[in-house]
């Protein structure tokens, strides 16, 4: 698909919105919140209110993030949990929200912890509730020094040892889309699965190539993440100056239909309540890394699985001690490890013709231990926020942990 922005425009009016957004930047993100980390949390706002049990806990990464991860041990009615633990990872500018948004009965996180299951509940740096660090702040520039390769490396082990290590058990996983993606590149490695029983992978990402998001496509072919970068804006803050001049210059393009964000970006969803828009704005989208930004744009322009590509020999040479930086290679992950791929025919971020490209790359895969589930009405948000997933992806899931 061609795109009408001449470079040289985006370029000029990148330089005028992102200069004056870089100066006058503070948005809420990047306010220090550790007193307020103390007194609110997702327990709170989200999960204790629907009546059930929670518990905050902190998880330190290797490199220094501190990371919040709540914990439902039980379900509504009283009952502890007993069935094993089961750890959600949610997906880009979410954070462990997305699971808990909808109602009692529409939630994945709880329908599982109704369902006997010991439920935990991951969040990236960067969130709301994960922005601690043990010597960096997050007005620090260094603090955003990461891409997904430190999500792969730092957090999602971190994240799985400690459940691991709190329960003595192994453990269930579920991710959603960037949750797929830094699980795959993981598991490519070799990396947690000694501590998992399966994974789950809702709207699975591994590749972006033939990604067809008009919006996504257009401000990776326009490089417009790195445009940030260059000028110093490293916090990607969806609510800042800074990533609203962005949009606006791709909704300049006359292929860009920003009338409704949520499709544009991720695909008619079929089955999302309207009223879940003004519930999901109260909480997100929240920020990443414009270097997380620069690493998923390089993926949608090369249709390739690797490592951040610092965008030169010499660098990726000092960085990896190769020229060009390594794969994670899809067809290295382990053939007797059990997954659920759930996929939907209208989703725009996690595109079918990518995710064929993935099925293609585990063709070789133990039959028994992998279930691909197809939905064609099914766009990117409806496997966290359909009315319906209850009975299209939630009950087969649970029957799938059953079996494993």
């Amino acid at each position: 698909m061609a795109y009408t922005i001449p470079i040289t425009i985006v370029i000029f009016l990148n330089l005028i919105l992102i200069s004056k957004a870089a100066r006058n930047l503070n948005p809420i993100g990047n306010q220090d919140e550790s007193s307020l980390v103390s007194q609110v949390g997702i327990c709170s706002l989200l999960i204790e209110t629907q009546g059930y049990m929670c518990e905050e806990h902190k998880v330190t990464t290797k490199d220094g993030y501190i990371l919040s991860l709540q914990h439902i041990p039980g379900g509504r009615d009283g009952t502890k949990a007993d069935k094993p633990p089961v750890l959600l990872q949610h997906g880009v500018l979410m954070d462990g929200g997305t699971w808990v948004l909808n109602s009692r009965d529409e939630s994945l996180g709880f329908i599982l912890a109704d369902g006997g299951f010991d439920v935990w509940i991951a969040n990236t740096r960067g969130t709301n509730f994960s922005r601690g660090h043990t010597s960096l702040s997050p007005s620090d520039p260094a603090y955003w020094e990461w891409s997904w390769d430190e999500l792969v490396a730092y957090d999602l082990p971190a994240s799985i040892r400690f459940v691991h290590d709190q329960t003595g058990q192994n453990l269930h996983y579920i991710g959603h889309s960037l949750g797929t993606l830094i699980a795959f590149s993981a598991f490519s490695k070799d990396q947690t699965l000694n501590m998992l029983r399966s994974a789950v992978l809702l709207s699975p990402i591994a590749y972006l190539g033939q990604m067809s998001s008009t919006l996504a496509r257009a401000g990776a072919d326009a490089f417009l993440g790195e445009t940030m970068y260059w000028l110093g804006v490293h916090e990607f803050a969806p609510r800042g100056e800074a990533v609203a001049g962005l949009l606006s210059v791709i909704c300049m393009n006359p292929g860009s239909d920003c009338s409704d964000l949520m499709t544009s970006f991720t695909g008619p969803n079929c089955c999302v309540d309207s009223s879940m828009t003004d519930r999901f704005l109260e909480h997100e989208p929240q920020s990443t890394s414009t270097k997380n930004m620069i690493h998923l744009a390089q993926m949608i322009r090369t249709g390739t699985i690797t490592m951040y590509d610092y965008g030169n020999a010499n660098d990726n040479e000092r960085h990896y001690g190769q020229a060009t930086p390594p794969v994670y290679d899809m067809g290295s992950i382990p053939k007797d490890f059990p997954m659920y791929l759930s996929y939907g025919g209208a989703d725009e971020l996690s595109d079918v013709q990518d995710v064929k490209t993935l099925l293609e790359s585990v063709k070789d895969h133990d039959q028994d231990k992998l279930v691909v589930q197809y939905k064609e009405d099914y766009a990117h948000a409806d496997f966290v926020f359909a009315v319906n997933a209850k009975e299209v992806v939630y009950d087969p899931v649970m029957t799938f942990f059953n079996m494993h």
